[in-house]
């Protein structure tokens, strides 16, 4: 494989500071390569391996979003 366990680091530190839109959008783009099927094989597993990370990306700040609302509607409950 062409990445160095460095570098995957760095791309896994590079997808936690996006924001949900930005990975979003980065997402669309890997999904949009993939289904092209124009890369090669080590191409599409780099893809297909960004395309999951950044799936978790999303997942954590839905996640994050599901939690403030939750805490929003309690404190509005409670204040009621």
């Amino acid at each position: 494989m062409t990445d160095s366990p460095a570098s995957g680091s760095q791309a896994a530190a590079d997808i936690a500071e996006l924001s949900y839109e930005e990975a979003r959008d980065e997402l669309v783009r890997v999904v949009t390569d993939l289904e092209q099927g124009a890369a090669t094989l080590e191409q599409s597993l780099a893809l297909w391996e960004r395309g999951e990370a950044l799936a978790k990306r999303c997942e954590e700040w839905l996640l994050g979003a599901r939690a403030r609302l939750d805490a929003a509607r309690a404190a509005a409950d409670d204040a009621s």
